[in-house]
């Protein structure tokens, strides 16, 4: 069956500007709102979609600067506090009765973890599967808890740096932004995707508009990872939380992610040895792990699968 015949569009107003919106299944069932990352658009959920709509009401959307959404004219637009009025608006818009169920990846998980630990948010959530993408605030304390935890936390912090090498090459003036134009960019990214991470793309996925999402997207970074390394606060979710965690992540390592049970009442850990698009990946693993912990919010059913990966 065609995308087109099964996802129901609109657009929703965002935090002063307007957000591309998919719909899939029955909304009477539990609401799973999927947010992408970068340099993503929302299709990259569709696998998972696909699977999560028979018998969930699924919701993606593009994020500000992606794909169909608007575009912010100035970089202060790309804050997390904006973004997370995002997140918060589509919410009301497609289940304004009932809290949602957050499943987030890479940069659309870091706004998700902003989301959930937001004071006035309590009750909005229902439950959080967060794949590949920490609090900043949470990575900033790690670092400071480096600084003076011995060799064993030194290293874990400079492998850490290692991955994300290319924080510090999006903050380089003009040259990042460049580098995303032209007419080619989308296929040699899909050319990059599924030689070094074994990632097959199709006619939607990476978007035709890549390049300009890329180019947005970098603001991303520049408007707020600094900020929040130099003040990190730790955040308090009021809902269940789960992890996710691809062990050949090329970005996000596993120990980033460490200590985060700090931040939810109930956290499962979950790892697969997978790379850091596991929700291309490993639609139909990705897709019962998120199941699992809607049932158990939503009726109160686990398994002892569930109760071995609960770490608090």
């Amino acid at each position: 069956m065609a995308i087109d015949e099964v996802v129901r569009e609109r657009r929703v107003r965002g935090a002063g500007l307007d957000l591309f919106v998919g719909e899939r299944g029955d909304a009477e069932h539990p609401t799973v709102l999927l947010i992408h990352g970068f340099p993503d658009t929302s299709a990259v959920w569709t696998p998972l979609a696909e699977r999560l709509s028979a018998d969930h009401h699924v919701v993606t959307y593009d994020v500000r600067g992606a794909g169909r959404s608007d575009v912010p004219t100035k970089r202060a637009d790309f804050d997390l506090a904006l973004l997370v009025q995002d997140v918060a608006a589509v919410a009301d818009a497609v289940s304004p009765s009932k809290p949602v169920h957050l499943v987030a990846h890479d940069w659309g998980s870091i706004q998700g973890w902003e989301a959930v630990v937001t004071p006035g948010l309590d009750g909005r959530f229902a439950s959080y599967t967060s794949i590949s993408g920490p609090p900043i605030d949470h990575a900033g304390l790690k670092l400071r808890v480096s600084r003076g935890g011995g060799f064993a936390e030194l290293r874990k912090t400079l492998s850490q740096a290692l991955h994300s090498w290319y924080i510090a090459f999006f903050h380089l003036p003009v040259l990042p932004k460049l580098m995303a134009r032209g007419s080619r960019t989308p296929k040699l990214w899909a050319a990059a995707l599924h030689r070094i991470e074994g990632v097959q793309g199709d006619a939607e996925w990476p978007a035709p508009t890549f390049g300009a999402d890329f180019e947005h997207g970098i603001d991303l970074y520049r408007a707020n990872i600094r900020p929040r390394l130099r003040h990190p606060v730790r955040g308090h979710a009021t809902c269940p939380v789960q992890l996710i965690v691809p062990l050949k992540d090329r970005y996000v390592t596993p120990a980033l992610i460490e200590g985060l049970e700090d931040w939810a009442p109930v956290l499962w850990r979950r790892s697969v040895p997978a790379g850091h698009w596991v929700v291309r990946t490993h639609p139909d693993l990705i897709s019962e792990w998120v199941r699992q912990v809607v049932a158990y919010v939503e009726s109160g059913t686990t398994s002892p699968e569930l109760e071995q990966a609960r770490i608090a």
